[in-house]
Parts: C-alpha cells; sequence; structure tokens
C-alpha cells in the first residue's frame, strides 16, 4: 500500500537577496514523482545541496505548512493531500528528527523533551511514562534522563532528538542525517532502534551522507542530484555498483574497512608544542567535566580530538578558545603564555552548530566579516576553493546545512588567526566536501598554523590529522601519533571497537546476532 506519494514536485525557497529576484537554487526540488510503499526503508542520498533535507520536509508537512516558497504539485499522506491536512493531524503519522535537534526542543530538560510529543497527543499519563521508559531503554538514554538540555553536548542533544520522535510511536520515520554529531556506540544504538522499527514494520525514510551503519537495513535508495531523482534502486542494486561510482556519485562508503589503506600524513611542524596544563571548568551548578592535569600536542600540525558523546571535546574546544569565563588553567606555544582574552584573539573556532556564527546578509559579507582587512578578491578565491563562490549572494541562513558549515570553515580560513579549531567540520557533508574540508584542514597545518579538529569521522581524521587527543569524561584519556600504521590502526580500533565493531563493520551475522539479543529482550 502507498502511504506517500509525490506527484510532480517543485519547490524553491525564496531569492534571500539574490540579485533580479532569482530563485534560490540550494536545496530545490524539480519534477518529483515518487511513492513509497508502507513499511518501507528508504534512503534519500545525494551532494549537499541537492534537495535531500527539502524531500523529507515535504514528507512531514512543512512544506508547505511552515517553509515559504514556490511549490507547484501534491504529496499524499495515505491518501489525502497534505496542503488539506494540518501539521498536527500529520505529526499523528510522522515523527520527525531535524539536521539541527535544537529546532525541534520545547522543553528544559530532558524527559519532558521526551514526553512531550505523547503528552501533545493527548496521552494518559501513565502511557506517556510507559513510552519515555521504553524509548530510554531502547536508545540507552537513561544517563541523560533529567538532565538540562543546555548541558548536554551536540550528539546527545541528537540523541535526545531520536528519542522524542520514537516516543510518539507514529507510522512514519522522516530523519534528517540523524547520525551527524553522535558516537560510534551511540550510533551503533541506533542502528538496533532503526532494526527494531524496520521489524515492527514502520516506514522508515532518512537522508544520510553516512552510509555504513545503515547497511542492510535500507530496502531502497532514493539518490538525487541537483533537485532531481537521478537514481531509484534497490538495496542490493545500489550495494552492487562499483565502489568508484558511488564515490564518482559523491557518496561516503558502505563500510569503513578500507580505510585502514589511507596513508597518514607527513610530519608537519619545527618540533614546537602547544602544551595545556592544570586546565578545569564546570558550568554553573555543574559538577565539574573538564580537569586537564597536562595535555601536549604538535604546534604547525592538525590534531584530532575524540571521544565518545559527553566525553567533554567541544567544552575542551571553547576553552582553548578562550570562549569560557570560568576555565582555569595555563595555556603555551612554546615559551609564550597566553591568558583567556589573549586566546580570543589568537583562536578562530568553527562551532558544532554554525547558526551561531552566521550573522551577516550575504555569504560574501560573511567571509570579509572575519578578515582583519577586507580583501573582496581574496575572499572570492576562498569561496570559489570551497564551491560557494555562486552563492556569494545569499543569505547564509538559506543555504543547506553542509553548506552552512563550508561558509564557517571559510570564514576560519579568511581569519588568518594561528589557530583554528574546527567542531564538527564534516558534519552533514557529502564525500566530495568532507574531502575539501580536509583539503582546507591540510592547507591550514601546511602553513605552519595549528589546527585542532573535534570529530567522529574516521576518513576526515585519515586525510588530514597527524595527531591524536583522546578525551574520556573531560580528561585526556591518551594521546599518539597517526604518521605511522601503528597509530592508524589504533585510531581505527576506536572507532570499531567492540559492540560497535558488529555493527558498522558491515558483518551480518553480527549484526543479526546483535540485533536478534535486542528484540527478544
Amino acid at each position: 500500500m502507498e502511504v506517500i506519494e509525490c506527484r510532480d514536485v517543485s519547490f524553491s525557497y525564496p531569492a534571500n537577496g539574490l540579485p533580479n529576484g532569482e530563485k534560490q537554487d540550494s536545496g530545490a526540488l524539480k519534477h518529483i514523482s515518487c511513492t513509497i510503499e508502507d513499511g518501507t526503508f528508504v534512503l534519500l542520498c545525494g551532494a549537499s545541496g541537492c534537495g535531500k533535507t527539502t524531500m523529507t520536509r515535504l514528507f512531514n508537512g512543512l512544506i508547505p505548512h511552515y517553509h515559504e516558497g514556490v511549490y507547484d504539485g501534491s504529496v499524499f499522506l495515505d491518501g489525502k493531500d497534505t496542503r488539506e491536512m494540518t501539521l498536527f493531524d500529520i505529526s499523528l503519522k510522522v515523527g520527525s528528527v531535524f539536521q539541527n535537534p535544537r529546532s525541534q526542543f520545547f522543553n528544559v530538560d530532558t524527559t519532558s523533551e521526551l514526553a512531550f510529543g505523547p503528552e501533545n497527543h493527548g496521552m494518559a499519563e501513565d502511557i506517556v511514562r510507559e513510552r519515555v521508559s521504553h524509548v530510554a531503554a531502547q536508545l540507552k538514554l537513561e544517563p541523560l534522563l533529567d538532565r538540562s538540555i543546555f548541558s548536554l553536548s551536540g550528539g546527545e542533544k541528537q540523541k535526545i532528538a531520536c528519542g522524542s520522535a520514537a516516543a510518539v510511536d507514529p507510522d512514519i520515520y522522516v530523519l534528517d542525517e540523524p547520525s551527524s554529531n553522535l558516537d560510534t556506540y551511540a550510533i551503533a544504538d541506533f542502528r538496533l532502534l532503526l532494526s527494531a522499527l524496520k521489524a515492527q514494520g514502520k516506514t522508515v525514510i532518512i537522508s544520510e551522507h553516512r552510509l555504513y551503519y545503515l547497511s542492510g537495513l535500507f530496502d531502497r535508495v532514493l539518490y538525487l542530484k541537483d533537485g532531481k531523482i537521478e537514481g531509484d534502486y534497490t538495496a542490493e542494486e545500489f550495494c552492487g555498483l562499483p565502489a568508484g561510482q558511488r564515490e564518482t556519485m559523491g557518496l561516503r562508503p558502505l563500510d569503513l574497512a578500507g580505510l585502514s589503506e589511507l596513508e597518514g600524513q607527513p610530519q608537519r611542524g619545527n618540533g614546537d608544542v602547544w602544551t595545556i596544563t592544570d586546565f578545569s571548568f564546570a558550568y554553573k551548578h555543574e559538577p565539574e567535566t573538564l580537569h586537564i592535569e597536562k595535555a601536549i600536542f604538535p604546534s604547525g600540525g592538525a590534531t584530532a580530538i575524540i571521544g565518545h558523546n559527553g566525553a567533554g571535546k567541544s567544552t575542551f574546544a571553547r576553552c582553548l578558545c578562550g570562549l569560557e569565563k570560568r576555565c582555569r588553567g595555563m595555556v603555551r606555544d612554546g615559551s609564550r603564555t597566553y591568558s583567556r582574552k589573549e586566546r580570543l584573539k589568537l583562536c578562530y573556532m568553527v562551532m558544532q552548530d554554525v547558526n551561531h556564527q552566521l550573522f551577516t546578509e550575504s555569504v560574501l559579507d560573511e567571509i570579509l566579516l572575519s578578515m582583519k582587512n577586507e580583501d573582496k578578491q581574496r575572499a572570492r578565491e576562498i569561496l570559489d576553493g570551497m564551491d560557494l563562490l555562486p552563492y556569494e549572494d545569499c543569505h547564509p541562513m538559506g543555504l543547506s546545512g553542509g553548506q552552512k558549515q563550508r561558509v564557517a570553515v571559510a570564514s576560519a580560513i579568511a581569519s588568518d588567526r594561528p589557530l583554528i579549531l574546527f567542531d564538527e567540520p564534516t558534519s552533514g557533508l557529502d564525500l566530495f566536501h568532507m574531502r575539501q574540508v580536509a583539503g582546507v584542514v591540510n592547507q591550514v597545518a601546511d602553513a605552519g598554523k595549528t589546527a585542532l579538529v573535534v570529530t567522529h569521522d574516521p576518513e576526515f581524521i585519515l586525510r588530514c590529522c597527524n595527531y591524536v587527543l583522546h578525551l574520556e569524561n573531560g580528561q585526556i584519556q591518551e594521546s599518539y601519533s597517526i604518521e605511522d600504521s601503528e597509530g592508524r590502526k589504533h585510531l581505527l580500533n576506536f572507532f570499531l571497537n567492540d559492540t560497535a565493531q558488529a555493527a558498522l563493520s558491515g558483518d551480518c551475522t553480527a549484526i543479526h546476532l546483535v540485533e536478534k539479543e535486542v528484540s527478544t529482550k
């Protein structure tokens, strides 16, 4: 039975400052026709800005009920035109997880957020409590219950957003880049949830760049390019495509096994190091979340900061930049010590949620704003190198998530600061643009500047980093070079360890054993 049908749908967003009243092409859709059968698991894939997020907004009714634009054609949900349905009625059938989880929170604490959907739909109190308990156990959210939303890491917020959608128990799940800020263990847990939803006969539509954790789950793949469906594959057809063809399509690998073959980055720097001592931080009325007695990383290289969700990686980055006034500790580069205020001018940080640092009316102005001395020619060269020059007159907030990320990275390059920190810079990026940002980090390091990258992306790390700082529970657990094969192997062991290895390696036998164990509990 058809549960969703698109009939010749075209959609374009408002011009947002484009000259001569031109339409905004980023994320636009052109003559989309498709049907999605009840109980199917559909993967939406394609390069950043191809229209994946716009497709999800059609399916959950945000187009046309929330997002403005030029809309032609029709979308039917269980035979009803979504134009004639209210968002409330649609939400009874469709649960959504957005690319930016902050945009869908309604409460200040996690337990209330999980309960919000069932409460909003008028469910009895005992059912609401049962739903919250069930979802918390299924997604392993118990340690996050009764926590302030504002104290969560980006990955923890994403887990709560997934739990909130699941608590309503809709028939259709629409998820936009749900794994973008999740660590390997959280992704493994999330895969088990998706497997359970599929076993229950739910319809799942997921827009993703990370494909490896979905192998064996999806039944159908819709490949989008420039707003059109360029490929409609069964799972067997898609997995049977040569790896080189998928790479040409701008898609990430279906497994991580080949990453061990990537060569390490050449040794960089002049032998100097950055030294951090007695670094500590605690949020107001919260226990200490960061306590680092000593950490050393190379000056003039690229260092990856890894660790599980909530380990303190983003907090560490903000403290290093001088953004947290409550942070205590000393930061030295060679023989010079920098105070917190000095580090504000020394560092540039690309935040995990780049919406916090996009301020101007156009992409070009955003780049000029970060320059000490405005240079339009240099700004356009940077935009061209990041594939953003066609959008120089667009409003940054009108771009796709991946394009916003690249605007923020371009601003960091234009700042010409000696220490540049990137917090999840490949979140929402396709294969081509992930490699492009890796190239930018390489340029930063090769120019003698120091780059620190907070990331859950092993392929990205191996393409640009020389060194690793591993944080857990607010402390440095280990640090090591990945310029040799042993270091790279050690890194991959972190990303493919224990349960995560079974769920992510593509070993179908191990996957089914894990999922069978969960389904019988």
